[in-house]
């Protein structure tokens, strides 16, 4: 019998305080996959992560979304989370007087539902920011604050590795990072890419997919998927931008 994919969005159309956002996104993910949306501002990429996540601001007037084949359309992020969907936001949100290793170690447990000791998670913890080039410091830092850009955006993926998510959806994590803030970004989609895992990379630069190839690429534009390619689309949006693809084919 064939596994349900991992991700699969029906005719999704979402709205926010009455305007429409979205409209009849049909998105199909699976294990071991890269696909990157990529589109122009405003195309309705950040909603599609926020609404992926359950995000509680965004309504959902028709379609549906299905995880490893089970109907999440209604679940709340925290129930997503806890079934392996993880996302790294765009923005992440500073949180005063909650260590690093603290937060990881409530996060993994909500996760995996094993109570981690203090020691047990900071040797996970430290294990993954060997592998990323993290210094070590970091973990006692509160979360975010007084973060620049680019450490927001490496703890971000210092969460990935760690909660180790079935989906995981970047929302323009690539956004305004230094070269090798944007090279611990792909080492870490690189380290984890694998047959119980797939990538969901949403942005509008070409930085991030020349170190990560994405297996799939989708242009958004409008609220609408207007077009499916493999890696070497980026290539073509880079010379031609996204206004051939407003107009009508």
């Amino acid at each position: 019998m064939t596994s349900p994919p991992l991700l699969r969005v029906e005719n999704l159309h979402v709205a926010a305080a009455g305007a429409k956002i979205l409209h009849g996104i049909d998105l199909t993910i699976r294990n071991n996959e890269i696909h990157a949306v990529m589109g122009p501002n405003g195309s309705g990429k950040t909603t599609l992560a926020s609404v992926l996540m359950g995000h509680p601001g965004l309504e959902i007037t028709e379609g549906a979304i299905y995880f490893e084949g089970e109907d999440i359309t209604g679940d709340l992020p925290d129930k997503r989370a806890t079934k392996g969907i993880f996302m790294a936001f765009q923005h992440p949100t500073e949180i005063p007087g909650v260590p690093v290793v603290q937060f990881l170690r409530q996060a993994l447990s909500n996760r995996t539902g094993i109570d981690y000791s203090i020691i047990e998670l900071r040797l996970k913890v430290m294990d993954a920011m060997a592998d990323l080039g993290i210094p070590g410091h970091f973990a006692d830092r509160y979360l975010n604050e007084g973060f620049s850009g680019g450490e927001r955006k490496r703890n971000e993926i210092l969460q990935m590795a760690v909660l180790e998510p079935k989906l995981a959806i970047l929302d323009e994590t690539d956004s305004g990072l230094d070269i090798d803030a944007l090279r611990t970004v792909s080492d870490g989609v690189q380290r984890m890419v694998g047959p119980d895992r797939g990538f969901l990379i949403i942005t509008h630069f070409q930085r991030l997919l020349d170190y990560v190839t994405p297996h799939y690429v989708h242009v958004l534009v409008g609220g609408k998927l207007v077009k499916t390619g493999g890696a070497e689309l980026t290539a073509r949006l880079e010379s031609e931008g996204y206004e051939s693809f407003r107009r009508p084919a």
